[in-house]
């Protein structure tokens, strides 16, 4: 019995090594509630991580093998500008939201490939990018033009609710 309990121990401690497996730790981007507002006025809520650091927004979603269908990362660059992403080392297709600083989704990046090194440009000067499970902007009818609410943006006092 002994050893079928210690290789039950030696294969959970093995998962619990392989990224995206680990719990949340101390320094990882904080947790924050996000609403996309649609044109037809549907609210969509998501728990986003955000990425603030260069270090967060560097890493992003790398090396994640699973994230639930109402989370995402929203990173934060701290100013508006052009941005480009990637999707490096990323194991999960992703719909990438590209948002100016009043909150407006300005382009959306549906479905991208993962482990791609093409760089996807947001077209537009923004603020943040949005990354959430691949297909669930087509699922939800988020497109275009609709709103994105959270403290980050200008136009966001309602954000979250």
């Amino acid at each position: 019995m002994t050893g079928f309990f210690l290789a039950r121990l030696t294969l959970i401690s093995a998962l619990l090594l392989l990224p995206g497996v680990l719990p949340a730790r101390a320094g990882d981007p904080d947790t924050e509630r996000l609403t996309v507002r649609t044109a037809s006025g549907a609210r969509h809520v998501f728990d986003v991580e955000v990425a603030r650091t260069p270090k967060q927004r560097e890493t992003g979603l790398m090396y994640r093998r699973s994230m639930a269908a109402d989370h995402g990362m929203l990173f934060d660059f701290g100013r508006v500008d052009t941005v480009a992403m990637w999707m490096k080392n990323t194991f999960l297709p992703l719909d990438m939201l590209f948002i100016d600083k009043n909150g407006r989704i300005v382009k959306i990046a549906r479905r991208t490939v993962p482990f791609s090194r093409t760089i996807i440009y947001s077209g537009a000067p923004v603020l943040a990018v949005l990354e959430i499970n691949g297909g669930v902007s087509d699922r939800l009818g988020i497109r275009e033009g609709d709103t994105v609410l959270h403290p980050l943006f200008d136009a966001s006092p309602e954000a979250g609710r």
